[in-house]
């Protein structure tokens, strides 16, 4: 009986807990999603300091912004969209002219297994704009569906496949001319 009653009683969650206060439980929440922060902000960047300062400003933003948080799934889309806003406004404000992806291992690369054009495809992949790149970088590199993506960078689903289509046919371009 003592089992039924205890498989019955649901354990809060990490977000329940960390909202009433707990901040082993918020801690548990970074640890739980670090890893996806740091990397979507270094492939942006290329850039270590830049990518760990990136991720302390998400989750202090992540703790600030956690009474509006209803779920799991809530906390992870929320983070990414956070995330990735947070890299195209201080691409902007700095202006930076561009940012190597030197480990962003996309798809195609990994299947081609060629080191020269693997190195030429992110030389190029640098150069593209703020938004292609970032929808370049979460269609390969968190492997999302544009659908997820629109979400994240707050455009309509046919914006995003326009970015995307631009970007590719770009890189396609550009490695021709290299050919």
């Amino acid at each position: 009986m003592t089992a039924i009653v205890a498989e019955a009683i649901e354990f809060p969650t990490p977000l329940v807990r960390a909202k009433a206060g707990d901040h082993d439980a918020f801690a548990e929440l970074i640890e739980r999603h670090e890893a996806m922060v740091y990397s979507l902000a270094y492939h942006f960047f290329n850039d270590r300091s830049r990518a760990e300062e990136t991720a302390q400003d998400v989750f202090l933003q992540l703790y600030r912004n956690l009474g509006s948080l209803e779920s799991d799934a809530h906390v992870l889309f929320w983070l990414r969209q956070v995330t990735t806003r947070r890299c195209i406004d201080q691409a902007r404000r700095v202006k930076l002219k561009a940012v190597s992806l030197d480990d962003v291992e996309l798809r195609a690369a990994e299947k081609r297994q060629d080191p020269i054009l693997d190195s030429r495809l992110r030389k190029h992949i640098e150069s593209l704009p703020e938004l292609q790149r970032a929808v370049v970088t979460l269609r390969y590199q968190e492997d999302l569906d544009p659908s997820e993506i629109c979400r994240i960078v707050g455009m309509p689903v046919n914006t995003v496949k326009s970015h995307l289509h631009r970007a590719l046919q770009a890189l396609r371009r550009k490695l021709e001319k290299q050919s």
